[in-house]
């Protein structure tokens, strides 16, 4: 997938104000109007001019595409980092994206499931509610495991009198459920954009994505751990000292235990008051190195006692 520099297709500067922003799209958007400019390509660039605008006009896009575009060159292999738009607000609730029709997968890789719309238009009424905002927040596995209290602070952008977007701090004092998983959403009353004419602010919601961790990955509800064992683990069986994300437990290892064997931890997942997860154990055998002579002569007795062949389901 190609990045795409979306103020090299404006032909705008990076600090260009949004009134800039708005005359070069009007500009670039007659001049390549299909129901104007008949040349080969015109109705893809119109496009391209299209989908740029959609991100610079937007504050709260357009500071978020800023915080790693500059890295990147028109073109270059892309692929966005995990949770790249964690910290971010956006405008209304994340519930479509279904206005990113017929934009090009690298947008669509960004905002693909933004948060386009859901709001509603200023000017319809004196009293209007405020906006909803969403936002993505990246938790540390055990935060998820055991619930805590977290204060988040978001980037909030707007844009300011030179028409200039720029960022503001966002600080929040957040209660994280004991048992919540990837992608469950976090509804925060009136933390959203401000009403207008005495009406409630709107509300914020803060989508929950997990952190990477060196050890576990979740799946849903289950927590995945690849454990190392040794030959002599897996042929006789043995009890063993198993990390938890909450805390070290002990594990019995069946005799005759193959590499890629699963383990089951109950109740050591994501739980809830509702919901119950495992922690799900992949065996890994490790085969120790015969660094000296007495070592290699331990393999080859085993060889000999042992006569084996793995690949006989091969055929060969």
């Amino acid at each position: 997938m190609e990045y795409r520099d979306y103020y090299q297709i404006l032909g705008v500067e990076r600090n260009a104000s949004q009134e800039a922003i708005k005359q070069a799209y009007r500009k670039a958007a007659r001049k390549y109007h299909p129901d104007v400019n008949r040349d080969p390509g015109a109705e893809e660039t119109f496009k391209a001019i299209g989908e740029a605008y959609e991100v610079l006009k937007d504050p709260e896009k357009r500071a978020a595409y800023d915080k790693f575009g500059s890295n990147w060159e028109h073109g270059q292999d892309f692929e966005p980092p995990p949770n790249w738009d964690a910290g971010f607000e956006f405008r209304g609730t994340g519930s479509s994206g279904a206005a990113s029709s017929g934009f090009s997968d690298f947008f669509e890789s960004l905002f693909g499931h933004s948060y386009m719309g859901g709001g509603r238009d200023r000017h319809t009424a004196f009293r209007v509610k405020g906006e909803d905002q969403h936002a993505k927040v990246a938790l540390k596995l055990v935060d998820a495991y055991l619930g805590s209290r977290q204060t988040i602070t978001l980037s909030r952008s707007s844009v300011n009198q030179r028409g200039q977007v720029t960022s503001q701090p966002h600080t929040l004092h957040v209660v994280i459920p004991k048992g919540i998983i990837q992608g469950q959403r976090i509804r925060l009353e009136g933390q959203g954009m401000p009403g207008y004419g005495g009406s409630p602010n709107g509300d914020l919601y803060l989508e929950i994505a997990f952190q990477e961790d060196p050890l576990f990955h979740a799946e849903k509800r289950d927590i995945h751990l690849t454990l190392p064992i040794t030959p002599w683990e897996a042929a006789l069986g043995a009890r063993v000292t198993v990390p938890t994300l909450g805390g070290k437990v002990q594990l019995k290892i069946p005799a005759g235990s193959q590499g890629g064997n699963r383990l089951r931890l109950k109740g050591k997942g994501l739980c809830s008051s509702r919901h119950q997860g495992d922690q799900i154990i992949t065996l890994r055998i490790v085969v120790p190195e015969a660094a000296t002579a007495e070592q290699r002569a331990h393999y080859q007795t085993m060889a000999k006692l042992m006569p084996f062949n793995p690949r006989q389901q091969l055929g060969v």
